[in-house]
């Protein structure tokens, strides 16, 4: 792994993670499922206007527009839309543990479901990365944790989880990087809108937070971090790329606390550093 991998691997490990906090910031002031659709189509259409420019067209493999479809479902629609619906009640500290215990819950499901050996490195990194994440979640918990958003972002992380096992293709290979991107905000968009319209009013108190939040949510985690992953998985591979996955609960977790003033216990920092631990464990278990 050379130096720039190194470091797209860390821009895309602190954009992806400071998701949360803005997203936190924005259901404040708007309601979840509106600003997350509106993202979306901004995102979209965004990344493919950028994508027309550099000479991309919509020309995808039957992978690729399957991978569109079912990220755009799954990652955008399901998991962010209920992770978004969730922060209204649940800090973007723990929304951002739940979430980025995602490569956890792929390696468990993929021997439960799919029967993949496990290296004994892999068995161990599970353990410890669920044992870290319920120290977290039991002294959340004890301290007043909001039962019915936890669960939502378990439902989220667990839809992102099936999509990633059911569809493996290498969408960063080919030359429509930005196309891929800007569709499956496409896709999320159209899904959001509908439950949108039925579910919530549309009222906003409009601040200079607000504004901020939602700019940067749009073009960096929405945008800018989508697209360097692409990049990361051609450069590197997804075994490799995915390493930098352990330090998202770190980076989520710092952020929100920086930020939003979100309180850190002993827990919360052992916790962070047992998930960490254990996720890097199932990462570099693969590369064995």
């Amino acid at each position: 792994m050379d130096l720039r991998a190194i470091v797209m691997g860390l821009a895309f490990a602190f954009m992806w993670s400071s998701a949360f906090t803005s997203a936190r910031m924005i259901v404040a002031d708007a309601p979840p499922l509106y600003a997350l659709s509106l993202r979306f189509l901004l995102s979209g259409l965004i990344g493919i206007a950028i994508a027309r420019a550099l000479g991309q067209n919509w020309q995808l493999t039957a992978g690729q527009w399957r991978a569109v479809v079912v990220f755009g479902l799954s990652q955008n629609a399901l998991y962010l839309g209920l992770n978004f619906v969730a922060m209204q009640t649940v800090e973007a500290s723990v929304a951002a543990i739940i979430a980025y215990a995602m490569p956890l819950l792929e390696a468990l499901f993929g021997w439960l479901v799919l029967r993949n050996r496990l290296h004994p490195l892999a068995v161990a990194g599970l353990v410890a990365g669920f044992a870290g994440v319920g120290l977290i979640m039991g002294a959340r918990i004890t301290g007043g944790l909001d039962v019915f958003g936890v669960l939502l972002c378990l439902l989220g992380v667990i839809s992102l989880t099936v999509a990633t096992l059911s569809v493996r293709v290498a969408t960063g290979a080919g030359g429509n990087l930005l196309m891929i991107v800007g569709l499956q905000m496409l896709v999320g968009s159209a899904l959001l809108i509908g439950p949108a319209m039925l579910l919530e009013v549309p009222e906003v108190n409009w601040t200079w937070q607000l504004a901020g939040a939602f700019s940067y949510t749009v073009l960096v985690p929405g945008l800018a971090a989508t697209w360097v992953w692409f990049l990361l998985v051609a450069r590197i591979g997804a075994v490799k790329a995915a390493t930098f996955h352990f330090l998202n609960p770190f980076f989520g977790v710092a952020v929100a606390a920086v930020l939003l003033g979100e309180s850190l216990g002993m827990f919360d920092v052992i916790g962070v550093l047992v998930i960490m631990g254990g996720i890097l464990a199932v990462q570099r278990a693969r590369m064995l």
